[in-house]
């Protein structure tokens, strides 16, 4: 089912100037649509999705794409998370409660309930076990990815970059050079990029994530061309499971404009 007109019809809180407006306010029609419902913003998943985009923006914008996102969180959420990430904050709205993601069928993660647990303590163990695997196929791949590298994926940190990674020292990412070479995603250069997240989160907590109730809540991507019509989606099915092709996050792009 396309999930376009309920977009349509869905107002929330944009980041930008804190007004309840249409989340697709100011689309330019003549414009394909990327629409990205994100998790939690202080999730792995978002953090890392934003990178990539503000990493590929010029063939976003010869792809002549509009983007909106909305995420799980609060004001302050977005505007925290726009900062760090450079996301635009007329482009994304937040949903406090996750509502827009049960509407759209999104998978909500592991939900196991402990009765001698809290809440939130549920909530917790639900997290963990996904980072384990436990319903969220792909994860651990994916986590190991990170450490050991892909000849299949593009470099992430420029050699004259300094990269800065708490508890880390800073240093340069001529660094990676030391673990194969360059021109490829070396060892540890995507754990790097995540534990730099990690840290912002860890940072700010409670300003990225004032309700725990939703740390497991998955996201999903959607493309929609000019008249409305959906071209693409991906419905995410664990953590770090944000796109169908992790070593390019932003490959359907080039497959679905080029096809039409």
């Amino acid at each position: 089912m396309n999930p376009y007109p309920l977009l349509k019809q869905t107002q929330r809180q944009r980041v930008s100037d804190g007004q309840q407006v249409p989340i697709l306010d100011g689309c330019d029609s003549s414009n394909r649509l990327l629409f990205l419902a994100l998790p939690q913003l202080g999730d792995f998943d978002s953090l890392e999705y934003a990178w990539w985009l503000q990493r590929d923006a010029e063939r976003l914008r010869e792809a002549k794409l509009t983007v909106r996102a909305v995420g799980i969180g609060e004001r302050p959420s977005g505007e925290k998370f726009c900062a760090y990430t450079g996301f635009s904050p007329d482009w994304l709205f937040v949903d406090p409660t996750a509502e827009l993601h049960c509407q759209l069928g999104l998978y909500s993660g592991l939900s196991l309930k402990l009765p001698a647990l809290s809440p939130t303590q549920n909530a917790w163990l639900n997290l963990m076990l996904m980072c384990a695997g436990v319903g969220s196929p792909g994860t651990l791949a994916e986590v190991f990815r990170g450490y050991r590298g892909d000849r299949h994926a593009a470099q992430l940190i420029a050699d004259n970059e300094t990269v800065k990674a708490a508890p880390l020292p800073a240093f340069k990412g001529s660094f990676f050079k030391l673990a194969g070479g360059t021109g490829f995603q070396r060892p540890f250069e995507l754990a790097t990029l995540r534990l730099r997240n990690m840290a912002e989160v860890l940072g700010n907590w409670k300003t990225y994530v004032p309700n725990t109730a939703y740390m497991t809540q998955r996201g999903g991507t959607f493309l929609f061309d000019r008249d409305g019509s959906l071209l693409y989606e991906h419905r995410d099915r664990g953590i770090l499971g944000f796109a169908a092709n992790m070593s390019d996050p932003l490959s359907f792009l080039l497959t679905e404009i080029n096809s039409k």
